[in-house]
């Protein structure tokens, strides 16, 4: 997992998680936006990192290997750590398992666990795989279908399909496979984090467990809609918006 940072003169620390089938660089707009008033921590995720070749391992491993590598640096805070779908995964575990203290937590259309039989669990992993998989035969001509709704342009349609090449089998099943069923701990632990999630307008049917498992384990969350942006597409299409989210948390 090769590490990212910007503005590393700066205090207050941010870690920014990308979400599955992107790369560490879907933060390009942002960065300039965020990195003179803070220190920005960037990971490339295993099986999505150009540098190290690896195939993605699990949500639980990677929030630890984080967790670990930012108290090896001897950082002593984080103020925020931000994720995105997958990332947001990530971004939990990360909060859970903290080895300095983090602020905030916020989730961005973050995915869950789900609380299904095993068997199940299994078949929608396989669904979403296969639709992975098709989508990496389709091309651009299949994610032009898959995200008409969305201000998505040909550019990040191209980049997306690039990754999706780019993408292991391995790592595409392990990404889906543990993002619906990573495990939380239990009891969870005393926590003095603030935990935000936010979900675009029109996005409400498939986040709908994902918001009520946080209602429901997480009381103390505060929600956010969006506006119309699909899933994801905060960072992508209105990366001001997104600055100035973030340094409304302050």
């Amino acid at each position: 997992m090769t590490i990212h940072e910007f503005g590393k003169e700066n205090k207050e620390i941010i870690v920014l998680i990308h979400p599955s089938v992107v790369r560490w660089d879907y933060f390009e707009r942002v960065i300039p936006l965020l990195e003179r008033d803070y220190h920005l921590i960037v990971p490339a995720l295993p099986g999505y990192d150009e540098e190290e070749k690896s195939d993605f391992t699990s949500v639980e491993q990677i929030a630890w290997e984080l967790n670990l590598w930012l108290k090896e640096e001897g950082l002593t805070e984080v103020y925020a750590v931000y994720g995105c779908s997958m990332g947001g995964s990530v971004a939990l575990m990360a909060m859970l398992r903290q080895q300095i203290p983090i602020r905030h937590c916020i989730m961005d259309g973050g995915i869950t666990p789900y609380e299904l039989p095993w068997i199940v669990t299994r078949f929608i992993a396989l669904k979403d795989y296969l639709m992975m998989m098709i989508g990496r035969a389709g091309g651009m001509k299949l994610l032009r279908k898959a995200f008409a709704t969305d201000e998505y342009s040909e550019e990040d349609l191209q980049y997306v399909a690039d990754v999706l090449k780019s993408s292991s089998s391995k790592t595409l099943w392990r990404t889906f496979d543990s993002c619906n069923n990573y495990k939380i701990p239990s009891p969870i632990p005393p926590l003095n984090t603030k935990i935000h999630y936010w979900y675009a307008d029109g996005e409400e049917k498939e986040r709908k467990a994902d918001i009520a498992y946080m209602k429901r384990i997480f009381d103390q969350t505060e929600f956010k809609v969006l506006p119309k942006l699909g899933h994801g597409g905060l960072v992508l299409l209105k990366p001001e918006m997104f600055a100035a989210m973030i340094h409304e948390l302050r």
